[in-house]
């Protein structure tokens, strides 16, 4: 019979941490929290300081009874919960339906799943840290407050099932706010001139920089033209050469919010997808016996540190030095870590710097290998040598119009060998070449060509996008990006198009009432307060009770006013224009989950449903009576069909255009490039260049 028992949340996590104890500790998953607040009811006393009543979580209660009787057995029970507040408020529950006393040592905490992780903090266990479990508990409290209060308004005053949490609402006033910005964004017009250039038999490119010394802002096609008329001939001198060499450093480790940023814009993985995948690597993946068994990859995935532990550097720079050699070796960085940061944890990195993504890839499944190369890449690039460039910038002059060409070369590439940080621009790093040009030669300009352009809307939000912007003005926590994204989505509030996110109409009337009686609660600077308070809350600083009580005085009155003062408003459903095939009543829009549908007007007697099919002005080619819409699939995903179907069952995954191939007739399609869309036959091997 076993002498200790180890509980944790998850079912793998306690199959990989039992075979490392031994046999003398049984490990068992409680499935994250055993208590919390009731579901149907407040569960906050106000009026004696804001205590909250937990219950036993519905369906919960085998789960408790096993771990009562287990505990029974025992001499003694370790609370091996996440290293957060999250898991520390589990480790904390567990104490009291368990009647562990919280201040023994009872607690153990590890940030990686492997053999010495977990033997060496079974050797340091301490008390529950109640700064820890109160920051979690103010958080709760708090936003069981919010929600629980504005909720039941905007279900009388607008339409059942809506909610409005801190954070959540701050996000979609964000996405709002863009969208704003995007519809009252007026374009201005701005040329640009741009100069092929030959040095002998070598062409390079140059733009328009100034005239005799001065900056010229080109606004028309007259200023223009004014400029072009300065250049009678073709004839440029070289006024001046300046070469550079440029040092760029790697990327730190990945934190919870980088991570999900580069795993969209590399992977296209959404927020939830990839901290799904991070737990898998965490918990322990089975490597077979050879290799150790079921083995954690990765160290603790919810962190905003990008510290490296001792054991890590030293690791990664062994791996570096014996692959690579040692002029790529770099030193080690000094962390930026956040004000907020929990240094505490380490970044995300691999548990083992010599466990390469290519010795796992047989036994990882494709997304596991992915994401797992992606971490390990960034942790092995950290502590590489920066990349060194040259550069060199050309000035041209011509009768006072200055042209400037620049190039680089990569001289050492550094962390580049192993890899480059991302960016939302899909911009690609590679070198760009100038012939060799010295002072007071003569270039002749083969073409000066005049462009038109106009300033771009701000972009809408990708989930990359907003995840970032969240971070940067401090909303939110490592743990609460990926739940929130998931939250408004499914409460309907925003969509995503094109992987970008738009607010629906329910989006906008909600947050235009929580503006117009709650303003704090969608003020960014506000919340961000709020998660500062709670970081000094976890610090000891000051207790979460005051910073509850300081908001509930003003928030009470608040509701008291809402409660008397909002009035209902009624979302009206917009006639579609056609009739029902079932019925014959008037078909309407609806806003569903996924945005707006269309359902019979007769409902519930007609339970009639349509999707909103967007023409894109092609006729079917397999049927030729039939028009081609943009459909979604049950995952979301884009895809073309006939408006005919189920008779015709035309289906194409890139979107068809409304010509033919020119060199066997059939369908052409827009397919995805890296630097814009690439038009190709469907049958032959047709290609167009890059369109821009």
């Amino acid at each position: 019979m076993a002498d200790y028992l180890v509980i944790v949340e998850s079912p793998a996590k306690a199959k990989t941490i039992e075979r490392y104890l031994g046999k003398k500790y049984t490990v068992k998953a409680s499935m994250g929290h055993v208590r919390d607040l009731p579901k149907s009811q407040m569960g906050v006393d106000v009026k004696d300081n804001f205590s909250p009543r937990y219950i036993t979580i519905r369906g919960k209660g085998p789960v408790l009874k096993d771990l009562k009787a287990a505990a029974k057995k025992v001499k003694k029970v370790y609370l091996a919960a996440d290293p957060d507040r999250e898991g520390e408020a589990i480790a904390w529950h567990l104490a009291h339906s368990l009647d562990i006393d919280e201040n023994s040592d009872c607690r153990v905490v590890f940030n990686e799943i492997t053999k010495d992780a977990i033997k060496d903090s079974f050797k340091h266990p301490r008390s529950i840290n109640m700064d820890l479990v109160d920051a979690q508990q103010g958080r709760r409290v708090l936003d069981r407050l919010v929600g629980y209060n504005i909720s039941p308004l905007l279900w009388k005053k607008v339409k059942k099932g809506l909610s409005a949490g801190r954070v959540q609402s701050v996000a979609v006033k964000m996405i709002i706010d863009r969208e704003k910005e995007i519809e009252q964004f007026k374009p201005e017009e701005y040329w640009s001139i741009d100069g092929l250039f030959l040095k002998e038999t070598d062409q390079f490119q140059g733009s328009f920089y100034r005239v005799n010394g001065e900056k010229v802002k080109l606004s028309n096609r007259v200023e223009v033209d004014n400029i072009l008329k300065m250049i009678p001939d073709e004839t440029f001198v070289v006024n001046k050469v300046k070469k550079t060499e440029r040092r760029r450093n790697p990327a730190l480790p990945f934190t919870t919010s980088s991570l999900q940023q580069e795993a969209a814009r590399k992977l296209n993985f959404r927020a939830r997808k990839t901290m799904m995948v991070a737990q898998q690597l965490y918990e322990g993946i089975d490597l077979g016996k050879k290799e150790g068994g079921i083995t954690g990859l990765i160290t603790y995935m919810r962190t905003d540190s990008t510290r490296l532990s001792a054991t890590a550097q030293t690791e990664g720079q062994q791996y570096i030095s014996e692959h690579y050699g040692q002029k790529y070796l770099g030193s080690v960085r000094k962390n930026k870590n956040s004000d907020q940061a929990q240094d505490a944890h380490e970044a995300i990195r691999p548990t083992s710097a010599f466990r390469d993504p290519s010795s796992l890839k047989s036994t990882l499944s494709r997304d596991q290998y992915r994401l797992y190369k992606l971490i390990w890449d960034r942790f092995i690039a950290s502590l590489m040598a920066p990349a060194v460039m040259d550069t060199m910038t050309v000035q041209l002059i011509q009768n006072g119009v200055e042209f400037r060409a620049t190039g680089s070369k990569i001289k050492f590439k550094g962390f580049m060998k192993v890899y480059i940080e991302g960016n939302d621009d899909n911009a690609k790093e590679e070198d760009k070449l100038l012939p060799e040009l010295e002072e007071g030669m003569k270039v002749k300009a083969e073409a000066i060509k005049p462009n038109q352009h106009f300033t771009q809307p701000p972009p809408r939000y990708t989930e990359a996008r907003l995840v970032k912007t969240m971070e940067e003005k401090g909303i939110g926590r490592p743990s609460t990006y990926a739940p929130t994204l998931d939250t408004i989505q499914r409460r309907g509030y925003v969509t995503l198009d094109n992987k970008r996110f738009v607010p629906t109409e329910l989006g906008q009337i909600v947050i235009e009432l929580v503006l117009e009686f709650f303003p704090e609660i969608i003020d960014i600077d506000f919340t961000a307060k709020m998660e500062t308070d709670l970081d000094a809350v976890e610090e000891g600083k000051t207790h979460w009770v005051q910073i509850i009580d300081d908001f509930y005085r003003d928030f009470e009155k608040r509701l008291e006013i809402a409660e008397q003062e909002m009035e209902k408003v009624e979302i009206k459903d917009e006639p579609a224009g056609e009739k029902c095939e079932n019925c014959g009543h008037e078909m309407v829009y609806k806003m569903g989950r996924y945005g707006k549908f269309m359902a019979c007007s007769n409902f519930p007697d007609c339970r009639n449903t349509k999707p909103i099919l967007k023409e894109i002005g092609v006729a079917c080619p397999k049927c030729k009576k039939g028009q081609i819409v943009e459909r979604k699939s049950k995952k979301r995903r884009i895809f073309y069909g006939c408006d005919q179907y189920p008779e015709c069952d035309f289906l194409s995954w890139d979107k068809p255009i409304a010509r033919p191939c020119p060199k066997c007739n059939s369908l052409l399609v827009e397919k995805k490039a890296k630097k814009g869309t690439q038009i190709q036959c469907s049958s032959c091997d047709y290609k167009e260049e890059v369109q821009q």
